[in-house]
């Protein structure tokens, strides 16, 4: 495709591959600048926000940026651990962009991950939400453990990371990785899971001034919006859940209802590609062949790529990352039918989109503040024993998520995990909007039958096209539903479906 970066409104997360617990964040087709941003304004006593100028945003090339004064950033303090109040703080990088016409409030956004910077991504996407600009001043936030929010660090060679994860090293590998976490994050690894998040959100609400949380969640932002509706009822404004993720069930289930809904999504990719005239085969089961071939290939010969080298990992991440949007399955055709002939080039950019590393080589803390808060969310702990299970069951639904290893990192991670971000139901809350598509990858339908079911205020609306994230799918059906009830509170009727866009 020429090779514009496609822009994954966040992070994304491979169940099978780290051990993770909330996918992804939508995908759009723009062309994305890497932004990174400083917040100005320190919280005034922990309870307010001196709102100024962003500055430090920089393009894809690294170079600054002229500051956008539509653009403010700025800070607000927070305990770094609830269960002691009056302790140590931590400060909350924030963004925002006010409304254009007759405010109705805020609007607070979670892209996903779990690890997205939500400064980054709505600096990056501002367009795509103005329908709703127009009445809500549009805020986001790093959450904690993310990127300026004391994001988790983990020694900062994030290739080193995946091949870790990937199994290069054993057990030895994941040791050193996790001892990299404790020595850099080690005060803030116990205090970055979901419930904590959510309790930063009620304090952000406040501090915006808000007697009702308005929220727009994506992937992994819709467990947060669900926790968040299920402990601070009573708060919950307008909310909208897309690309829906259940976090019941266990590390196993997780990871196979995962690898089925890439499985799926990957044979209508195979099958569109067929249809279209492929260069990866001349049936949808050739084309399936030649992809998991390759990347099977890549665990022994890994290919070079200028300096770089593409990675069985990072082949991987290469193929999955364009599977997030219907817009993007040419690209993954030439992407691999290049790599195939031994030009990796087009699959180290995807993967490089998904591990968050930016055109100087330096990484964002998508991947550490993932799995941080992956550990923090649960108390299982894998043993290689049980992840060898599990990654053959993946390997049989869809192979290019198949592991090389099987050590998964939370096995040796050095905080307990905590299972309330799996307690679900929001009772006593206003009306959640739940929104599913029929053909999402990385969040299956499923889980959005299954999240509206646990949360008793839940209403689902349904898109039966590919990709994940309905809103910004190109569909105008559910835009307009979704546009209705955060602009007027207005719901679509039960069960309404909206129709590939």
């Amino acid at each position: 495709m020429g090779m514009k970066k496609t822009a994954l409104v966040s992070a994304l997360c491979l169940t099978a591959l780290a051990g993770c617990a909330g996918p992804t964040g939508a995908a759009t087709a723009s062309t994305t600048a890497t932004t990174t941003a400083t917040a100005s304004g320190a919280g005034q006593g922990g309870g307010a926000i001196s709102w100024k100028t962003c500055t430090g945003l920089t393009g894809p090339d690294g170079k600054p940026l002229t500051a956008d004064p539509t653009l403010q950033c700025g800070t607000l303090a927070v305990p770094l651990d609830y269960s002691r109040p009056g302790g140590e703080r931590i400060d909350l990088a924030l963004i925002r962009i006010k409304a254009t016409g007759d405010r109705l409030g805020s609007l607070v956004f979670n892209f996903g991950g779990p690890g997205g910077s939500g400064v980054d991504t709505l600096a990056m996407s501002a367009r795509a939400f103005a329908a709703l600009g127009t009445r809500y001043d549009l805020v986001s936030f790093d959450p904690r453990g993310v990127e300026r929010s004391a994001g988790v660090r983990c020694g900062g060679d994030v290739e080193a990371i995946l091949a870790a994860m990937d199994g290069a090293g054993g057990d030895k590998a994941v040791r050193k990785y996790v001892a990299a976490c404790r020595k850099d994050s080690g005060k803030v690894l116990a205090h970055v899971g979901t419930v904590d998040a959510a309790r930063d959100m009620d304090r952000i609400r406040a501090a915006l001034g808000e007697a009702k949380l308005n929220y727009f969640g994506l992937s992994y932002g819709t467990q947060l919006g669900a926790v968040y509706a299920t402990h601070f009822p009573k708060n919950t404004g307008r909310f909208v859940l897309d690309a829906a993720y259940d976090p019941s069930g266990t590390f196993a289930d997780r990871a196979v209802i995962q690898a089925t809904g890439f499985a799926t999504s990957f044979a209508a990719f195979a099958k569109d590609c067929v249809a279209k005239g492929c260069d990866l085969g001349q049936d949808p089961a050739t084309v399936k062949k030649t992809v998991e071939a390759f990347v099977a290939g890549l665990r022994d010969k890994p290919l070079k790529v200028g300096e770089r080298t593409l990675t069985h990992a990072l082949g991987q991440l290469g193929v999955i990352t364009p599977l997030y949007a219907k817009a993007t399955w040419p690209a993954l055709e030439q992407a691999v039918a290049a790599a195939v002939k031994g030009d990796g080039a087009m699959l180290l950019a995807f993967a490089d989109i998904y591990t968050g590393r930016r055109a100087d080589g330096t990484y964002a803390t998508t991947l550490t503040s993932m799995q941080a808060i992956t550990c923090a969310d649960s108390s299982e702990r894998p043993t290689p024993a049980q992840a060898a299970a599990v990654n053959r069951k993946v390997k049989k639904i869809f192979p290019v998520l198949a592991m090389n290893g099987t050590v998964p990192p939370c096995a040796h991670w050095p905080v307990p995990g905590d299972d309330r971000a799996k307690h679900i139901d929001a009772t006593g809350s206003a009306p959640i909007m739940v929104v599913g598509a029929k053909g999402d990858p990385a969040t299956p339908y499923r889980w959005a039958v299954s999240l509206t079911a646990r949360l008793r205020t839940g209403s689902l609306l349904t898109y039966e096209g590919e990709g994940h994230g309905s809103y910004l799918s190109g569909s105008a059906c559910v835009a307009q539903h979704v546009n209705t009830y955060l602009l007027t509170g207005k719901l679509p009727a039960r069960d309404t479906s909206c129709p590939a866009a």
